[in-house]
Order: C-alpha cells, then structure tokens, then sequence
C-alpha cells in the first residue's frame, strides 16, 4: 500500500443537516408496522446506532430484540422514510457551511469523504440527497448503524472498506456533534473533530476529547484547516 491518505468520516444528524422530530415518527409507523403496538417509549437518538436504537427500543416495548426482528424494523423503518423522504426538505434543512465544507475537501488532493453515521445506509442516502449534499460522499465505504450497536465499531468499518476499495493505508479524521462521535474515533486511534451543532456544548465536546472543536461548519477555511493541518 501507499502512504497514508485521509479519510473523512461524516456524521449525519445535527453535524451535517438538522432533521429533528422525522425520526421518532418514523419508528412509531416502523413499530405499529412490525409489531401492531403504540410508541410509548422514545430512546435517546443523539450518536446512537440504529442498532442500539432498534434494541433499546423493542424491550421497552416487551419485545425480544431477536436478529429477525431487528432487521424487520429496519426494513420498516427504511419503508416509511422511502415513502416519506420528500418531507425533509420543508421539514429539515443543511447546516451553515455543510455544502461549503463537503465541496472544499472534495477538492483536496488526498482526501476520501464517507460517513460515520448512525443511520441505515438507505436513510442516510434520502438525508443527504434532501439536502443537496450526496454529491461528495462515497456511500460505499461508509460505517453504518446495522454493524453495531458500538459506534467505535463503525469507524473501524467503514476505515476497513476504504483501505479494501481504494489499496491505500488512511488516517481516519471522525466529524460529529457528540461526545459518541469523538469516543468512536479515539477509540481506534482516529482524529476527533467536534462540531457544537447538536445538543452537545463546545466544552462538553472537548471534555470527551475532541482534537479540535468548531462552533458551526460555517468557516469553511477553519474546517479545511482542522481536517488537513492535524
């Protein structure tokens, strides 16, 4: 393999785009689909896998989070958003200087652009794409929230697909909203990069350990400088 190259891992929600509310009422509609039952019980979301998700869900609800079951949902789950994804743009927008900062490091020499995120991959696509903001990002080589319930899992993912298709090494430089990111990108020895765009406060985010925090993405030069100047 060549020298190392960097690969940019993007969180989705509340880093890149702000969506909030679509996702509660697509597990209610994904739950009373697989199961016939009422939601009564919302997990936290903020840096949680759909898996983790998926699971703390069913036992809420007096279910075995079986392997069957869990993929039941998710095909639900990606129904609903199939059918419902052309509400995010009225519902939903980009974040200030998330086009800015995907375009910019798309066109550095040396650099690969995924994601880290918690969604389904289908999700994830219908999310981005609302937005404008698919163009930039190799949806192939990502870590998504069917692998695991362990975000740190996703990273190691998502670096593993990214050295198999291309045939170089990569630094992996993580970008997220909470301290769940930051964690999943120490955990293998990653680049944290906090963005306080989520419910997670500039200092919590350096609390957990993040490398470099930003207040927004709206300072495109502040991002391509943490990104590449680490």
């Amino acid at each position: 393999m060549s020298a190392a190259e960097t690969l940019v891992l993007w969180d989705i929600d509340l880093t890149l785009i702000d969506a909030r509310g679509l996702g509660h009422g697509w597990y209610r509609t994904a739950l009373h689909a697989v199961a016939g039952l009422e939601l009564v019980h919302t997990p936290s979301f903020p840096g949680r896998t759909e898996r983790a998700i998926t699971q703390e869900l069913l036992l809420a609800h007096d279910l075995e989070p079986t392997e069957e079951l869990i993929a039941r949902l998710h095909a639900a789950l990606i129904d609903v958003a199939t059918r419902e994804h052309g509400l995010l743009p009225t519902s939903g927008h980009a974040l200030p200087g998330a086009a800015e900062a995907l375009a910019a490091l798309a066109g550095r020499p040396a650099v690969v652009q995924s994601l880290v995120t918690g969604n389904l991959v289908e999700i994830a696509r219908y999310k981005l794409g609302a937005f404008g903001l698919d163009t930039h990002v190799d949806f192939e080589i990502g870590g998504y929230g069917s692998v695991s319930e362990h975000r740190p899992e996703l990273v190691l993912e998502a670096v593993r697909l990214a050295s198999a298709k291309h045939g170089k090494d990569f630094e992996a430089v993580v970008i997220g909203d909470t301290p769940h990111d930051v964690d999943a990108a120490l955990h293998h020895g990653a680049f944290a990069i906090g963005v306080a765009t989520g419910r997670s406060s500039v200092a919590e985010l350096r609390d957990a350990g993040a490398h470099v925090v930003l207040t927004d993405l709206s300072d495109t030069a502040a991002v391509l400088t943490a990104v590449l100047d680490r």
